[in-house]
């Protein structure tokens, strides 16, 4: 069966952490299906305002036309078997302050599916009031997080079924390890071995 992912993304998203991360599971032939949350809401995230913002202006300046608009009744975890919050600090914070964004990551965990976060994305644990558990985050938010949870500065933390890592330059063995734990060690490998990484790391 075809695993599924949604990404969410908003205004300020990290550029690296959305596409590196959309781009390898769909290498893994997971169906990844990226959603806009609005800055203002989930009550103004309707069609008519989508349409007026067409696209999701990252960190960085790309600008990049999510599938849909974010929709609490449309991101269950009945349709998804993974959700990831990517980081950028404007974006992070639209997304982990969303309150239908927390309650669907409570959801996630309790129904056994994976919860992804990178970067100031891993906010969303401390929003969502997640239990104290072993996690890692951006350097720029880690005295938010550190008193709350179990602090690491490993690139990618798993605990249970949240997933965790640093940043930008983490996101490659972030992404590969929401691979494998939706796919298998050696679907992993079949996909970073394409990727061509230099000899002796992550991949």
């Amino acid at each position: 069966m075809t695993k599924k992912a949604l990404i969410l993304i908003a205004d300020g998203t990290e550029d690296m952490e959305f596409t590196i991360t959309y781009d390898t599971l769909v290498r893994a032939g997971v169906q990844c299906t990226s959603a806009y949350v609005s800055s203002v809401g989930t009550e103004s995230a309707t069609n008519d305002a989508y349409q007026a913002t067409p696209y999701a202006t990252c960190s960085r300046g790309i600008r990049i036309v999510p599938d849909t608009v974010f929709s609490p009744q449309a991101a269950t975890p009945e349709t998804y078997d993974l959700l990831v919050i990517p980081g950028g600090a404007k974006g992070a914070e639209t997304i982990s302050t969303n309150s239908p964004v927390q309650h669907l990551v409570r959801e996630y965990i309790e129904a056994g599916k994976y919860v992804g976060m990178i970067c100031a994305g891993s906010l969303a644990a401390l929003t969502s009031n997640l239990p104290k558990q072993p996690l890692t985050s951006h350097p720029s938010v880690q005295s938010q997080l550190e008193s709350d949870f179990t602090y690491s500065n490993d690139p990618v933390v798993v605990s249970g079924k949240l997933v965790t890592s640093r940043g930008p330059g983490t996101t490659f063995p972030f992404a590969l390890t929401l691979v494998e734990l939706l796919c298998g060690k050696e679907k992993r490998t079949e996909v970073g071995g394409p990727m061509v990484f230099p000899p002796g790391t992550f991949a």
